[in-house]
């Protein structure tokens, strides 16, 4: 990890740069894969699971045998974990229910909202070198809670033709009505234009590769909404001389595990936390299973020594990261200095592994530094508002010719008159 010692604020915009592949090659690749799902459905979806799955498949649609037998697949401390989790997931996002909200905004005129669920909405969840069965519980808990009547979900399947039992026994404890053996691209293109298996969705959710995401952005143009633009998982860390290197290193090295693009940053005012933390990560980084993409990861990944921990926050908040761990004894009083962020933890005990998993809040979150206008999924990324307006003759009274002046000032006669009618007919009445 590279150590940069007090940058000039003109520097930033260069140093901040998160790691960037090139992508030719991969528009075109996209593009012919979601138009061969769009044109010839499951014939695709099963040919390309061969290609690049490396399993012939013929029923797409997991059975409810196989989502039994993954019970019995998994330790019991697993499934109450899970159980756990998924409690205080359900919680938290419950908690989020927008209450119908009606205000008479002039004599005589009504306005109300109302949240209504997607009635459809299609999940992913990685199944490759991680299969992330609690991104199931992050995104089926909330979509049910909203009251989605239609949660389906793909995952790649491996080369027996099987989803990880974690992912399946996820799903059947967080709602999900069905589960398809189907990964990458040909999945989403499956999700958003339907075939004879899948059915078309309104929203896709989930977290994948470049591939993935590229494929979620092009059937964004016209055809499926997404939960969000997303790009390799990051943690920024703004830490002061109470933190504790052991404590930083191993939340940097847990976010550079998931993957070789993946980027851990830390901001700090103290020179001598910036060496302990390098020691100490090169320490926990030979005793990791992932040892080689987390070390490809920290070639990303940088430390910044700042002069002070205001700068810090200002640096952090142009990055924008996914996740913000304030490891500081007062961390709470520090805690309205951030502006741009998707999911923040706040002191020493607070690692991003416990906002992954169990302690309630969403880990589906803006990446790339889109924390600057998008937040991470929640109760409403399942819902719509819905806006109602109910006019009495009052409220003719009350706004008629405000409309009328707005609409003849924007040249719309028709629109005018729409009001003009009602103004004549409640005049005549009086």
């Amino acid at each position: 990890m590279e150590i940069i010692i007090k940058p000039r604020r003109e520097e930033y915009q260069v140093l901040l740069q998160r790691p960037h592949k090139g992508a030719a090659d991969l528009n075109a690749l996209v593009s012919s894969v979601l138009e061969d799902v769009k044109k010839r459905g499951d014939a695709a979806i099963r040919e390309y699971e061969l290609k690049f799955d490396h399993v012939q498949l013929h029923d797409l649609q997991v059975t409810d045998a196989e989502i039994c037998q993954a019970a019995s697949l998994l330790k019991d401390e697993l499934k109450d974990a899970i159980h756990s989790a998924h409690e205080n997931i359900a919680r938290f996002h419950q908690a989020q229910r927008m209450k119908t909200i009606q205000v008479e905004t002039a004599p005589g005129v009504f306005c109300s909202q109302k949240s209504v669920p997607i009635q459809k909405v299609g999940l992913y969840i990685p199944g490759g070198t991680a299969p992330l069965f609690s991104t199931v519980l992050m995104l089926a808990t909330p979509a049910r809670i909203a009251g989605c009547q239609e949660i389906i979900l793909c995952s790649p399947p491996d080369s027996h033709g099987q989803l990880h039992p974690a992912i399946l026994y996820a799903a059947k404890v967080a709602g999900v009505n069905r589960i398809y053996k189907c990964g990458g691209v040909q999945a989403i293109g499956a999700m958003a234009y339907g075939t004879e298996s899948i059915p078309r969705v309104s929203k896709i959710f989930g977290p994948g590769n470049q591939f993935v995401t590229c494929a979620k952005q092009h059937v964004s143009l016209h055809d499926v909404a997404i939960d969000m633009p997303a790009g390799p998982s990051e943690v920024a860390i703004i830490a002061d001389k109470s933190a504790n290197p052991v404590f930083v290193a191993a939340d940097m090295l847990s976010q550079a595990e998931h993957g070789r693009d993946s980027q851990a940053v830390l901001f700090t005012d103290s020179e001598i936390l910036a060496h302990k933390v390098v020691s100490e990560a090169e320490r926990q980084l030979a005793q990791l299973s992932r040892k080689e993409l987390a070390e490809d990861s920290l070639s990303y990944s940088r430390i910044f020594v700042l002069k002070d921990i205001n700068e810090s926050f200002d640096i952090c908040n142009e990055y924008a990261p996914e996740h913000l761990i304030i490891a500081m004894d007062d961390a709470i009083n520090w805690a309205d200095k951030v502006i741009n962020a998707g999911s923040v933890f706040l002191g020493h005990y607070s690692c991003e592994s416990a906002g992954d998993y169990a302690s309630g809040t969403n880990h589906t979150l803006p990446t790339s530094g889109y924390a600057k206008a998008y937040s991470g999924v929640n109760l409403d990324s399942f819902c719509r508002k819905i806006t109602f307006q109910n006019l009495t003759a009052d409220g003719i009274r009350s706004i008629g010719r405000t409309v009328e002046l707005m609409a003849e000032a924007e040249g719309l006669d028709a629109h005018r008159n729409a009001m003009t009618y009602r103004i004549n007919k409640v005049t005549s009445k009086s």
